[in-house]
């Protein structure tokens, strides 16, 4: 009985507050619990609004964002496949060549199959990397404040991973995710005190830090000798003419069988996912149709502008515009961050009206970035809590002029 005595005096502390192995316990709880029902919940009391919680909240979004997932990684490798055929090769190069061989899976680009699992090989490694890079910051910082891990990271993670090229290379993955985690999340306080989206933090410091690698015509086809501009890209060249005259048509960008970032490229799998956030009401309409509202204002002007001449891009109509690019996948997925985004119903508005006419103008009269939606998104997390502020103290003075009469 002593020596049972002194065993439990001796390993009490790793399970007193912040002991490692309530840290441990902290990290499996947060992965038990992603499909299942915490340990601790509230019963009744009028506080008491919905039954939602932050782990079904991060679930939902989760699982809205897979069809972005699976058609990405079905896309890359049909853009990779295609590539191959047209330089005259049947093998694919390097580590994802031999695993394909042993699979006994070829590279041709009419096989769903084929396509798919060549383009996971490219996705899976980008996001084990983002998930152990990122995890493990979220990890520490949990520790140093003894503060439970939480599954917004797994948003995030999936947001991040689906916003990069396929050649992108692994390190800075792993770089622009620790950016994005410690300074666009944790240095303000973690989950529910930033205010800036994290993974759009973490890429806009790689377009930044490392421009060649995340723009430009080699990085979106992941074959060594390939190049080839995005459709976005040939409409700030060309116009109009320059999508349609290498055989891309709007039904085809609608459903993403294009160049561009993994999870991007279709509008179609991004209307999937609006649908269900709505319907869950995880994300905001309001901000998904005023982001939409604001560039089809401004994207009309510029039409009615272009036609005196001028930028071949003023002449490229509203419906293109969105499903080229990252915009649907922004107004869906990014724009209705309910941290970072507007939380007034009114600001709600305002927000993505800005969102909306900067996307458009960064696009059209800006050569030097036709994408414009990464930049757009993060200009509208910087002003909302300014719109935010606003509105409430038109709300209050309106008010106040109420009782006084």
């Amino acid at each position: 009985m002593r020596a049972l005595r002194r065993l439990l005096d001796e390993i009490e502390p790793l399970f007193a507050k912040g002991g490692p192995l309530e840290r441990f316990a902290a990290l499996y709880e947060a992965t038990d619990t992603f499909l299942f029902t915490p340990r601790d919940v509230t019963h009744g009391a009028p506080h008491v609004r919905d039954a939602i919680d932050l782990k079904r909240v991060m679930t939902t979004v989760v699982l809205a964002v897979l069809p972005c997932a699976l058609f990405g990684m079905y896309n890359v490798g049909h853009q990779a496949n295609l590539a191959l055929a047209s330089l005259g090769l049947e093998v694919a190069d390097g580590w994802r060549g031999l695993v394909l061989a042993e699979l006994g899976v070829g590279v041709d680009p009419a096989n769903f199959w084929h396509c798919f699992t060549h383009g996971a090989l490219y996705f899976l490694p980008i996001y084990i990397v983002t998930l152990l890079a990122g995890g493990l910051f979220e990890t520490i910082f949990a520790a140093v404040r003894n503060h439970e891990i939480n599954e917004g990271f797994l948003v995030t993670s999936m947001l991040y991973a689906l916003t990069l090229p396929a050649t992108i290379p692994l390190w800075q993955v792993a770089l622009g995710i620790t950016f994005g985690v410690v300074i666009g999340k944790e240095v303000f306080g973690g989950t529910g005190k930033n205010f800036l989206n994290p993974a759009l933090t973490g890429r806009a410091f790689l377009f930044f830090a490392y421009p060649a690698q995340i723009s430009g015509d080699a990085v979106w086809v992941p074959v060594d000798g390939f190049t080839g501009a995005t459709a976005l890209a040939r409409a700030a060249e060309s116009g109009l003419e320059g999508i349609t005259a290498v055989g891309l048509t709007w039904s085809d960008a609608f459903i993403g069988h294009m160049a561009g970032s993994i999870g991007e490229t279709s509008a179609l799998a991004c209307l999937i996912g609006a649908a269900f956030l709505v319907y869950a009401r995880i994300a905001s309409w309001r901000i998904m149709l005023s982001v939409l509202l604001g560039m089809v204002a401004t994207v009309t002007l510029f039409n009615w502008v272009g036609r005196s001449g001028g930028h071949p891009f003023l002449d490229v109509p509203w419906y293109w515009h969105a499903v080229l690019g990252g915009y649907a996948f922004g107004l869906v997925f990014m724009a209705t961050d309910p941290v970072s985004a507007s939380m007034t119903r009114a600001g709600q508005w305002v927000y993505g009206i800005v969102i909306g006419l900067a996307v458009a103008i960064i696009r059209v009269l800006n050569p030097a970035y036709p994408e414009g939606m990464m930049l757009a998104i993060l200009l509208g997390n910087l002003t909302a809590p300014l719109i935010d502020y606003c509105v409430v103290k038109v709300n209050v003075r309106r008010r106040a002029r109420r009782h006084a009469t």
